[in-house]
C-alpha cells in the first residue's frame, strides 16, 4: 500500500481514537446556524430597531460618546458585561465578514440576518473613526462595570471613553478595524454599493494611521484595557492583518508590495499556531495563501509554507506544547474562554481545507499527509462536540438541544429584564441574581459559552466565568462553520 495511504488510514484511526463522541444521530446545523447569529441581538448596545427578535432586551448606553462631544452610541458588548471593547468588536466583525466572503451560498436564507450582524459591527466602527487623527478604542470603565451586575438597560457605571491618536497610538486596535471595515466592504460590495465604498475608504485611512503611528494600544492605555483585552502579542500581526484584507478588498498593488517588504519586518513567521482577538498569526498565513494555492502569488510562498506548519500543528497526536485534546476530543489551549480556540482554529481548518481542494492540494506533515477532507473532518468534530457529541452530552450552545447551560454568566441573561421588572434594578442589588442557583430568567439564545476543562468537566454556574460566559468573539466564526456544514451535513 502507498506510504500516503497508509499515513491516511492512520490518521483517521487516530481520529477516532481522539474523538470518541459520537452519537449518529446528527445536527441541525441550520439551526444552530440560525441561533448562532441570533445571539448578536442580545449583545446589541444602544437604540434597538423595530425588527428586534430578542425581545427581553431593551434599549441601552443611549448617551454613549458624550462626554467626549461624539456619538458612540450603538455597537456590541463584548461578552457578559456592559463594556464597549472596540478591539474584540473589531475582530467579531472581520470574522463575521469572512464567514460571509466564504460560505455565503451555504448560509442560505439566514444571510440577511448575517449581513445585519455585520453592519451593526461596522456602523459604530464609522463612528468611532470619524474624527481624522482620533480613533475611539473603548467605552466604559471596565473596573466600575467589573464591580456590578446589573443589566444594560440599568448601566450607572462609568461611560468613560478612551482613544488613540498620534501621540497615543495604538497600531494593534487600528489594524483590526481597518481590516473589518475592509472585509466587511467586501460584503456589502454587491448589496450596497455606496456604503461598501464608505467603508473602504475609511478602511484605508485607519490602516494609514495605524501604519504610520506605531504602538499597541495597551501600552497607551494600559489601566483601562489591561488586563481584560491587554495586546500581549503586539501590534505587528494586525497590521500584516490589515494589509492582507486591503489586498483583497482593493486588489491594489501597494499592500500586496506592504506585506512582501514587512513579512519579515512584522514577523509574519512567529507564532504561527495562534488565531484570536490578540493574535492573527495563523489567519494572516490562511488568508494569503488561497492566492497562492491559486498559483497567483508564488512570491508570498512562505505564509502557505507556514500555513502547511499550522495544520499540523492541530492534528491530534501531533506533539505540539500550544494544542492539547481533552479525552472527548475538544481542542484545549491555555487562557480564558477556550471556545474562542476551538471555533478559531476549525474556522481556518475549514477554511484551508476548501483552498486545498480547489488547488488539489495536500499538506506534508512529516511521515503523515493531511487531505483536505482530513482538516473538514477535524473542524466538524470540534463543533459537533459543541453542538452536544461530549461526555457531558450537552450542547454549549444556549437554546439548541435538550441540554444546555442554563446559568451562564451574562448580565443581561441573568437579571429579570424590564418587562418582567420595570423598577430599576442597581449595581449591587444585582448581585443576588448572581449568585443564585436558579436558571437564568432570559435565554440568550445561540450564546456559546467558554465550554469545559481539558477533563470535559463543566460547572453551570455563574461564578465561573472561564467556562460560563459567551463572547461574540466564539460566535463569529462559528457562523462560517454552521453555514458550510448545514450544506455539507455528512
Amino acid at each position: 500500500m502507498a506510504p500516503k495511504y497508509t499515513s491516511l488510514i492512520f490518521l483517521f484511526l487516530l481520529l477516532n481514537s481522539f474523538f470518541p463522541y459520537s452519537f449518529g444521530g446528527g445536527h441541525d446545523y441550520h439551526d444552530a446556524l440560525r441561533k448562532s447569529i441570533l445571539f448578536f441581538e442580545g449583545q446589541r448596545s444602544g437604540k434597538l430597531p423595530p425588527d428586534q427578535r430578542i425581545k427581553w432586551r431593551r434599549d441601552s448606553a443611549l448617551h454613549d460618546g458624550a462626554s467626549a462631544g461624539v456619538d458612540l452610541t450603538g455597537g456590541y458588548y463584548d461578552a457578559g458585561d456592559n463594556v464597549k471593547f472596540v478591539f474584540p468588536m473589531a475582530f467579531t466583525t472581520t470574522l463575521l465578514s469572512w464567514s460571509i466572503i466564504d460560505f455565503k451560498r451555504n448560509i442560505g436564507n439566514e444571510l440577511g440576518n448575517a449581513v445585519k450582524a455585520v453592519k451593526w459591527g461596522t456602523d459604530f466602527l464609522l463612528k468611532a473613526t470619524a474624527k481624522e487623527g482620533v480613533i475611539y478604542v473603548q467605552v466604559g470603565d471596565a473596573f466600575s462595570d467589573h464591580s456590578c451586575w446589573e443589566r444594560p438597560e440599568d448601566m450607572d457605571t462609568l461611560r468613560t471613553v478612551y482613544k488613540i491618536d498620534e501621540n497615543h497610538p495604538g497600531s494593534d486596535v487600528a489594524g483590526e478595524i481597518a481590516a473589518a471595515l475592509a472585509a466587511a466592504s467586501i460584503v456589502f460590495r454587491s448589496l450596497d454599493a455606496s456604503y461598501s465604498n464608505l467603508l473602504l475608504d475609511r478602511a484605508v485611512k485607519v490602516f494609514d494611521f495605524a501604519n504610520r503611528h506605531r504602538g499597541a494600544y495597551s501600552s497607551s492605555l494600559h489601566s483601562a484595557v489591561c488586563p481584560f483585552y491587554c495586546d500581549f502579542n503586539g501590534y505587528q500581526d494586525e497590521l500584516l492583518w490589515g494589509a492582507a484584507w486591503l489586498h483583497k478588498a482593493t486588489r491594489r498593488r501597494q499592500y500586496r508590495e506592504y506585506i512582501v517588504k514587512n513579512e519579515v519586518i512584522l514577523r509574519a513567521g512567529d507564532t504561527i499556531n495562534e488565531f484570536g482577538w490578540d493574535n492573527k498569526h495563523a489567519g494572516i498565513n490562511v488568508l494569503i495563501s488561497k492566492e497562492v494555492l491559486m498559483g497567483k502569488a508564488p512570491d508570498l510562498k512562505s505564509f502557505q509554507v507556514n500555513a502547511d506548519a499550522f495544520m499540523c500543528s492541530i492534528l491530534p497526536g501531533i506533539s505540539h506544547p500550544q494544542v492539547q485534546y481533552s479525552p472527548g476530543g475538544l481542542i484545549v489551549k491555555p487562557g480564558v474562554c477556550n471556545m474562542q480556540h476551538v471555533t478559531s482554529l476549525s474556522f481556518l481548518l475549514l477554511t484551508y481545507s476548501n483552498y486545498l481542494s480547489h488547488a488539489n492540494h495536500v499538506v506534508p506533515c512529516g511521515s503523515m499527509t493531511a487531505t483536505p477532507a482530513l482538516l473538514k473532518h477535524i473542524a466538524k468534530r470540534q463543533v459537533d462536540y459543541i453542538l452536544g457529541d461530549n461526555p457531558q452530552r450537552m450542547s454549549y450552545m444556549v437554546g439548541y438541544g435538550p441540554h444546555y447551560p442554563l446559568r451562564i454568566h451574562h448580565r443581561g441573561s441573568s437579571v429579570p429584564s424590564v418587562a418582567a421588572h420595570s423598577a430599576r434594578i442597581g449595581c449591587k442589588e444585582g448581585s443576588r441574581y448572581f449568585f443564585s442557583p436558579n436558571p437564568n430568567p432570559n435565554r440568550l439564545i445561540g450564546a456559546v459559552v467558554g465550554g469545559p476543562n481539558l477533563t470535559d468537566s463543566f460547572p453551570d454556574a455563574r461564578p465561573f466565568f472561564q467556562e460560563s460566559e459567551p463572547t461574540t468573539y466564539v460566535n463569529a466564526p462559528l457562523v462560517g462553520l454552521l453555514a458550510y456544514f448545514s450544506a455539507h451535513p455528512n
